[in-house]
């Protein structure tokens, strides 16, 4: 009876399932690429998010209905920016946001010139 569990439908060698994939070591670096691709647009994604946050702040400190809270929206803001600065450095997202390509250039010349 044991002879007839290895005969089942859909069971197949294991050298035959990676042959039957057809992947080779190019396929490999491909699908590398394309999940560093699928992260990177879901870390632009999430920084957008930050951004729209960050907009929506500073539109609040201009409101006079605000005007009491004023210093809460404005530790808010101040936090979020550095949340901001951060992840564009972490995931190096410097030209992913508009108007930072001089920016980091400026930054790399300050850091040579220390």
């Amino acid at each position: 009876m044991r002879e007839g569990r290895h005969e089942r439908k859909g069971h197949r060698d294991p050298m035959e399932r990676r042959e039957g994939r057809g992947r080779g070591h190019e396929d490999r670096k491909e699908r590398s690429h394309r999940a560093q691709t699928f992260r990177r647009g879901r870390a632009i994604a999430f920084l957008e998010k930050l951004n729209v946050k960050r907009s929506t702040l500073v539109q609040q400190l201009d409101q006079p209905e605000y005007a009491s809270i004023k210093q809460v929206i404005s530790g808010e803001l101040k936090a979020t920016d550095a949340i901001i600065q951060e992840f564009i450095h972490t995931f190096e997202l410097f030209e992913a946001v508009p108007g930072n390509d001089n920016k980091s250039e400026e930054d790399d010349t300050k850091h040579e010139n220390q």
